[in-house]
């Protein structure tokens, strides 16, 4: 039924419906994320606006926090690496579970588990944006309320992408996490291949250079 009616709606209804379904997969996570793939409830807009969402809040945060919880050095910030410390680990997240789990019966493919994490990331984009206004606004005292609201919308979008792998890849709750561990430490080793992989351009670049700088000395 609800298919029938979603194949009636056009792009536009279709984008919206998807979008306020990321809502559903926060409160009804088990029931929310597998409609989200195997009923086909999601979009990859909607999962790419909700990722765009948690860049810019961000962002948003190192301009707009209260200075007594974030101290913002802006001559020594690099915007495009601070944004990569969400979209590198996420990346490499994506990579690493769709891969582990396709050689152990996963159901999912790479663009459900990246949709269903981005969809996770809800509750980071609703909590942090009313706590950064909610900020300038309390004293040092009242500061542990922010660190722990803050720290629960890590910790709910946490347990909701746990969630979400178990659906996806129709995996038992011990199953799931054991390859929610593994996926971890897949994400450690793909970071130590790329550190070996970038030593070794580097080293090879600086080899050609100093190959060049001999010859043209020698000439």
């Amino acid at each position: 039924m609800i298919a029938n009616v979603r194949e009636n709606l056009t792009p536009k209804e279709k984008y919206i419906d998807s979008l306020k379904f990321a809502l559903y997969c926060t409160t009804h996570p088990l029931d929310g994320f597998w409609d989200l793939t195997h009923e086909k409830r999601g979009t990859y807009a909607a999962a790419n606006t909700i990722l765009a969402l948690a860049l810019l809040i961000r962002i948003l945060k190192l301009r707009y926090t209260s200075f007594l919880f974030m101290e913002v050095y802006w001559e020594d910030l690099n915007i495009f690496m601070y944004l990569a410390s969400i979209v590198f680990p996420l990346t490499l997240w994506v990579l690493g579970n769709w891969g582990l789990t396709t050689l152990f019966d996963g159901k999912g493919r790479l663009g459900q588990v990246y949709m269903a994490t981005c969809y996770a990331f809800t509750p980071y984009v609703l909590i942090q944006f009313p706590l950064m206004i909610f900020s300038n606004f309390v004293t040092v005292q009242e500061a542990e309320f922010y660190s722990v609201v803050s720290l629960l919308s890590l910790v709910y979008s946490a347990l909701l992408i746990i969630a979400a792998m178990g659906q996806i890849h129709e995996y038992s709750a011990g199953k799931n996490l054991l390859f929610v561990v593994a996926t971890l430490f897949a994400m450690l080793v793909m970071i130590f291949i790329l550190m070996i992989f970038f030593s070794m351009v580097a080293q090879g670049i600086a080899y050609f250079i100093s190959l060049g700088k001999e010859l043209m000395f020698r000439m």
